[in-house]
């Protein structure tokens, strides 16, 4: 019997796809730590190499016409807010988020409302299809005439198959669950490596450019919560979103972090139900404990998310420290930045807690990262400390440096108006974000430093 040639294999870095004959714990290329994988050597195909985008001659940049990208809605409110208004044709957009938190549920029913107007496709490479019928069956969207109208399914992991089927359907709209489970023939390995997951997510990007199909893929998620597979299949999308907040909670928090179409740090709010996902129209109200009577502790920070200011409680809880290293833990905020406002509240301040045990939580699952909440967190610190509540009403937002400085924070007065409208009365902020004009039923008070700034809320109790 004729002896069969054993695959060479080599180890290709997770991060940016540099290829190595043998494993080294670090990648020589990027200096990533433990990034290499190992994989099949891959045999050269000439269909490998093709442009993503289509080409055209080459033009002056003043002579391209400039126009606004067309859109159309997903049905699902929320969702067109996180696209910066909806899907563009030939769109890719790349959606990830834990196991069971909603991503199927969600693009089900955004299929299920795009189907009613335009073709749409639902590829499932994870589930048969009486699986996603049971599941738009429970969700109300089969049963009635019109419901699903022209959505199709197919249960197929092949990507030559998946081509050939988009070719023959010509859907504006395909739906890809999810790209860790697609494989080409032209390469050997096996689904879901990185060689893998990159040249189908490229393939289909290719597609989605040449016949102005909107593609959205489902990418699985690590255990850090970043995506898995190469970093470049987030260069290759043209809109990333991630799914945000605990399975065992009923809210659900999609954001964009990359969107040539529209703006990052965009926000949509979802609330699990029996109906599946439902947008909220008031998120403020998620984000905002319902206390009988003030508690000390907490304080109301505006933050702003994309185009949507937010009011979001700040819940501090100082304890004395019954070990030496006392404890500095933030859910929902930088734990780094939480060591720094410290230091910046003994030095600035003179209020001291290096014998303390200090904890921060965001109320409702949101994760903040705007510099704005500085000033929330160190005044809901305070407030701990003294064991005396904030003045009721009162609303927060401002960056504080390293000088104890309070910095301004960008659409402030958007914030203002957001806090007025949901009956906040008084609102300290920093002196560069002070109205020209008056607020109506809103008094501002605007600091420029922090002792100040603690100063004015002691005035105000």
């Amino acid at each position: 019997m004729a002896k069969v040639a054993k695959a060479k294999t080599l180890y290709v870095c997770s991060e940016c796809g540099a290829q190595s004959p043998k494993w080294t714990g670090q990648c020589a290329t990027c200096h990533a730590w433990n990034t290499l994988v190992e994989s099949a050597e891959q045999v050269p195909s000439a269909h490998r190499f093709q442009t993503l985008a289509k080409s055209s001659a080459v033009q002056k940049l003043a002579e391209i016409e400039a126009s606004d990208v067309p859109r159309f809605s997903t049905g699902v409110g929320e969702f067109d807010r996180v696209l910066g208004g909806g899907l563009v044709p030939g769109g890719v957009v790349l959606i990830g988020g834990d196991p069971g938190i909603g991503k199927s549920t969600l693009l089900l029913q955004s299929l299920a409302e795009i189907a009613r107007e335009r073709p749409s496709f639902y590829v499932s490479g994870e589930e048969s299809g009486a699986q996603i019928a049971l599941r738009a069956k429970r969700l109300g969207l089969i049963g009635e005439p019109s419901a699903a109208g022209d959505l199709s399914l197919l249960a197929e992991i092949q990507l030559e198959k998946i081509q050939a089927t988009i070719d023959k359907q010509r859907p504006e709209v395909a739906v890809i669950d999810s790209i860790q489970t697609i494989y080409s023939e032209a390469l050997i390995s096996a689904p879901g490596s990185v060689a893998q997951v990159r040249e189908c997510a490229a393939q289909l990007t290719r597609i989605a450019k040449q016949t102005d199909t909107s593609i959205i893929m489902v990418g699985h998620v690590t255990k850090e919560g970043s995506f898995a597979g190469p970093r470049v299949l987030e260069h290759i999308v043209d809109t990333v979103l991630y799914f945000e907040g605990d399975t065992h909670s009923s809210f659900r928090l999609v954001r964009a972090f990359k969107n040539r179409f529209g703006a990052v740090n965009e926000l949509g709010v979802f609330a699990m139900t029996e109906k599946g996902l439902c947008g909220v129209a008031n998120p403020s109200a998620l984000f905002l404990s319902q206390h009988e009577q003030s508690v000390a502790g907490s304080c109301v920070l505006v933050t702003q998310e994309g185009s949507r200011p937010l009011l979001v409680e700040v819940q501090a809880l100082v304890d004395t420290a019954h070990v030496p290293n006392p404890r500095r833990l933030a859910v929902g905020l930088e734990q780094n930045r939480l060591a720094l406002l410290l230091a910046v509240l003994h030095r600035h301040a003179g209020i001291a807690c290096f014998d303390q045990d200090v904890f921060l939580n965001a109320v409702g699952g949101v994760k903040i990262t705007e510099p704005a909440a500085d000033l929330a967190v160190l005044l809901a610190i305070h407030s701990s400390m003294r064991n005396k509540p904030l003045p009721k009403g009162l609303i927060v937002f401002g960056e504080v440096g390293l000088a104890g400085e309070i910095r301004p924070s960008p659409r402030g007065q958007d914030r203002l108006k957001e806090a007025a409208k949901l009956g906040f009365s008084v609102a300290l902020i920093p002196k560069a974000n002070a109205p020209k004009q008056g607020i109506d039923g809103l008094k501002v008070i605007a600091v420029d430093r922090i002792e100040e700034a603690i100063d004015r809320v002691r005035d105000l109790d």
